[in-house]
C-alpha cells in the first residue's frame, strides 16, 4: 500500500527510521515523509532526518506541504508516526479532514479514519449538495431557496432529500402534487406527512425525490440509506441539475460537484474548528449562516464563528441570513394560531415578523411542533383561530392540522425564507454556485468513468 508518512523532529531519525521499517513489515510501502514539526532530536543545521525516503518539509505550513505531498506522491494512506507536542488532539483532526477531504483513509498508532463512502455523481448531470452541521440548522430553507433559484434559471431541478422519517423506498413527490389532502392520506396510511422531501416539493415547486437513512458517522457518512436509490431514479428524468440534501450533519452519499455548508449562528465554534467539522468545510464552496438575529450575531461566538468561516473560505463565499416565516398564501386580517419547531427566543420574533410583515393577527403559538404532548396541550389550550400557521416538519399534519381542521380552521403552510443579514446576495452566491457544479460536471464528464468530482 503507498503510504505517505507523517514524522516529526521530537523523534531520534533512528527511531523514525524504526518506525518505517515496521510499518514496512507490515505491509506499508512507504514512498515519502512530511516532516510536520518539531525539531528538538535533529541535529543542529538539519532542516530533515535521513530517512531513506524523500522528506518535504511543513515549513509553518502544514496544510500546504501535506497538499503538496498528496499531490506529488499520490498515497493511498497517510501514516501518522508523529505525537504531541507536534501534533496534538484539534491538529491531528485538522490533518484528518484534510486527508478524508481527499479521499485518503488516515490511521496511527490506535486508529484508522476512512473516507466516507461515496458514489460516482451521475455523469453529465450537475450535482450540488446541501449539507449542515446538524439537526433543524436550515437546510431544508437554504435548499428550497437553490430549487427555486435553479428552476427560475430553467435548469430543470430534482431535489433528493434524506432523512430520519424517509420512505422505505425511494418516493417521487412530482412538482405541484403536496397539498394538505395529499400529506392527510399518508398520515391515514401509516407514512410520515413531514418528511423533508415533502416539504420541499411543497415549498418549491419542484419535483423532490424522498430516501432514508440511519446513523452518522464523525465526517457524515450514513450507516445505511437508500440514497443512492433515489439518486438513480432522479438521473433516469434527466434533470439538468441534481440537488442532494443532507439530514442532521449526515452528508449525501454520492459525490457532487460543488458544495453549500449551512451553519446555524447558535453553532458551538469548535463544531467548525474542532473534531471533524474542518472536513465539512473542506467539502464546501459556500457557506451560508442561518437564524442570524441582531443580538445573537453580535455575540462573541456568533461573530467567532462567521470570521471563521470567511478566513476558510474568503469573504464572498460566506453569506449570513436569517430565517424568516412566509405563509404559502394571504393571510392578512386573520386571526391565526402558530406551530414551529424554533426555539422560544426564535419563536417569538418568528410571530412578531408574521404579524408585522404579513398582517396576521397571532391568537395563539406553539414552539413544540416537535413535542406531540406539549403541541397537543397547546392546542387544546388555543383561543378561538380562523387559520393554523404551520411549519412542514414534525407533527404538523398529524397533529396540528388534524386539530385545526376539527376546529374548521384553515390550514396555511409556512415556508422559511433567508434574508441576508450580512454579505453578498443570497441569489447571485447561488447562481455562481450552481455554474460551479456546471462547469465541473461538465470538466468531470469530458474525464470519463476514471475522472472524479
Amino acid at each position: 500500500m503507498r503510504t505517505l508518512a507523517l514524522v516529526d523532529g521530537e523523534h531520534y531519525p533512528p527511531v523514525t527510521r524504526w518506525a518505517l521499517e515496521t510499518a514496512a513489515a507490515a505491509g506499508h510501502d512507504v514512498i515519502a515523509a512530511v516532516l510536520v514539526g518539531g525539531a528538538e532530536k535533529l541535529a543542529a543545521g538539519q532542516d530533515a532526518p535521513e530517512l531513506g525516503v524523500p522528506v518535504r518539509l511543513s515549513e509553518g505550513d502544514r496544510a500546504g506541504a501535506l497538499s503538496a505531498a498528496i499531490a506529488e506522491f499520490d498515497p493511498e494512506i497517510v501514516l501518522d508516526l508523529s505525537d504531541e507536542p507536534v501534533l496534538g488532539y484539534r491538529e491531528r483532526m485538522e490533518v484528518a479532514a484534510l486527508c478524508l477531504s481527499r479521499g485518503i483513509p488516515y490511521m496511527g498508532a490506535d486508529f484508522r479514519l476512512d473516507p466516507p463512502a461515496s458514489s460516482p455523481a451521475p455523469a453529465g448531470i450537475p450535482t450540488l449538495a446541501v449539507f449542515g452541521t446538524g439537526k433543524r440548522t436550515g437546510k431544508t430553507a437554504i435548499a428550497g431557496e437553490v430549487a427555486r433559484v435553479a428552476a427560475q434559471r430553467a435548469l430543470s431541478p430534482i431535489v433528493v432529500a434524506m432523512g430520519r422519517g424517509g420512505p422505505p423506498q425511494p418516493q417521487t413527490a412530482e412538482a405541484g402534487s403536496v397539498q394538505l389532502d395529499t400529506l392527510l392520506t399518508l398520515v391515514r396510511e401509516g407514512h410520515h406527512a413531514a418528511s423533508d422531501y415533502l416539504e420541499d416539493a411543497l415549498t418549491t415547486g419542484v419535483t423532490t425525490i424522498g430516501a432514508r437513512r440511519a446513523g452518522g458517522g464523525l465526517a457524515g457518512a450514513p450507516y445505511v440509506s437508500n440514497v443512492v436509490e433515489a439518486v438513480e431514479m432522479a438521473a433516469r428524468r434527466d434533470p439538468g441539475m441534481l440537488i442532494l440534501e443532507g439530514s442532521g450533519a449526515a452528508l449525501p452519499p454520492v459525490a457532487w460537484d460543488a458544495g453549500l455548508l449551512v451553519v446555524p449562528l447558535s453553532c458551538p465554534s469548535e463544531y467548525l474548528t474542532g473534531y471533524l467539522g474542518p472536513y465539512r468545510l473542506l467539502r464546501a464552496d459556500l457557506a451560508v449562516v442561518t437564524m442570524a438575529s441582531s443580538p445573537v450575531l453580535g455575540s462573541e461566538n456568533g461573530s467567532h464563528l462567521v470570521a471563521h468561516l470567511q478566513r476558510c473560505l474568503g469573504d464572498a463565499r460566506v453569506v449570513v441570513t436569517d430565517l424568516l416565516p412566509t405563509p404559502l398564501t394571504h393571510v392578512a386580517g386573520r386571526r391565526a394560531f402558530v406551530a414551529t419547531t424554533a426555539p422560544l427566543g426564535v419563536a417569538e420574533r418568528q410571530v412578531a415578523h408574521l404579524e408585522q410583515a404579513h398582517g396576521v393577527t397571532v391568537v395563539g403559538w406553539s414552539p413544540h411542533l416537535a413535542d406531540r404532548a406539549r403541541l397537543t396541550a397547546d392546542l387544546e389550550a388555543a383561543d378561538d383561530y380562523e387559520v393554523l400557521l404551520t411549519e412542514l416538519k414534525a407533527a404538523a399534519v398529524d397533529v396540528a392540522a388534524a386539530r385545526a381542521l376539527a376546529r374548521d380552521a384553515e390550514v396555511v403552510f409556512l415556508d422559511n425564507r433567508a434574508h441576508v443579514v450580512e454579505g453578498r446576495d443570497l441569489g447571485a452566491a447561488i447562481v455562481e454556485l450552481q455554474d460551479l457544479a456546471i462547469a465541473r460536471a461538465t470538466d468531470r464528464t469530458a474525464r470519463g468513468p476514471g475522472g472524479t468530482s
